[in-house]
């Protein structure tokens, strides 16, 4: 009977000072946004070793790599080697990386002669623009897919969009890039050539609207491909989250209520299923970042990937080092985004 009163709050009794009603505190979530905070720093921690690692202490010669073909006497490599910091001890190179990265400092490109960071920002909107746009169209297109392939499965539309769609999924990306370069742009039989073979823009490129309508016609083909390659995978998670909500009772409910079929599907059993849906686009947008390493190479698309591409080439381990680094802290932010906005969305997650 005690706890009966306590839940129920009778006319004239007033609460302690202090108290709060269960649900209503914040402690649960900051505790739970610690913790993943708490995660996501170790995570970056072990990155930040693993790139050191991969990048200074795997290569057995690096000024060997750097200087490669050409004619160099044993006092410049060792000029070099001091000017690259590796006659410095292991121990000492680790610290000082690992305090030059939380400054945002990343070292110079052995290639370009430029600061890294530097080097990234100016390659980062290409990217964003590029990777930001396919992956919008991919949610778009692979949910609405998704929803209508799961809630109509077996029927000939379900079959022939999990067909195409798990098709293109496995179709090689350079491959497919490749193919619509030659199709659309350079032209085929009766087909024109119909879009840029590459770049982001012309050379004599006009200045305002004139030159958003170049970029744009530039986008066409490396986002095709994106797009193409991509949107199979929520089409997969989404038609199978439908299906699994079919046979719940809650359906049952609001067909008995009168609501048509398609109200059924979009007000109720679409954003059940949306949830596990939500952790594959976090951890796609972890990747806008990092880009399309291949589609931005096949199309010049002038971005982190292609710029991954030109260091792979010498290679500049710096610079490496330092889009590995940008790449894994982007993916590393998505998981923890996409745990926090799954806490909102799933009170399931709201109640542990």
């Amino acid at each position: 009977m005690s706890d009966l009163l306590d839940a129920v709050a009778l006319p004239g009794r007033e609460e302690p000072a202090g108290s709060s009603r269960p649900g209503r505190s914040p402690a649960p979530f900051l505790r739970y946004l610690a913790s993943k905070v708490a995660a996501a720093l170790v995570s970056f921690a072990v990155t930040l070793v693993i790139g050191f690692v991969l990048f200074s202490l795997m290569p057995a010669n690096p000024v060997q790599s750097l200087t490669r073909g050409r004619p160099t006497s044993a006092a410049q490599m060792e000029h070099l080697r001091h000017q690259l910091g590796l006659d410095q001890p292991v121990w000492h190179r680790f610290l000082s990386f690992v305090g030059d990265t939380l400054q945002g400092r990343l070292g110079d490109s052995w290639q370009f002669q430029q600061p890294v960071a530097s080097l990234i920002g100016e390659r980062l909107w290409p990217t964003l623009l590029l990777t930001g746009t396919a992956t919008l169209l991919s949610v778009v297109l692979g949910l609405w897919l998704g929803v209508h392939s799961g809630w109509r499965h077996g029927s000939r539309f379900d079959r022939l969009t999990s067909g195409i769609s798990l098709t293109l999924w496995s179709v090689p990306t350079f491959w497919l890039a490749m193919i619509l370069l030659v199709v659309l742009s350079t032209g085929l039989g009766p087909i024109p050539s119909l879009f840029p073979a590459g770049g982001m823009s012309d050379a004599y490129s006009p200045s305002g609207f004139g030159h958003v309508l170049d970029v744009a016609h530039h986008l066409v083909l490396p986002c095709l491909t994106m797009v193409l390659v991509v949107f199979a995978q929520y089409v997969t998670v989404m038609r199978s989250s439908v299906i699994d909500e079919l046979g719940n009772p809650y359906l049952l409910t609001a067909r008995a209520k009168g609501l048509m079929d398609s109200q059924v599907r979009n007000r109720h059993a679409a954003p059940n299923a949306l949830l596990p849906s939500v952790t594959v686009i976090f951890l796609q947008l972890g990747t806008v970042v990092g880009g399309a390493i291949t589609v931005e190479t096949v199309y010049s698309w002038p971005g982190l990937g292609f710029l991954t591409y030109q260091a792979l080439q010498v290679p500049d381990l710096p610079l490496l080092q330092g889009t590995f680094i940008v790449f894994s802290a982007s993916v590393i932010l998505m998981n923890l985004l996409a745990d926090v906005v799954y806490r909102f969305l799933d009170p399931r997650v709201r109640a542990q």
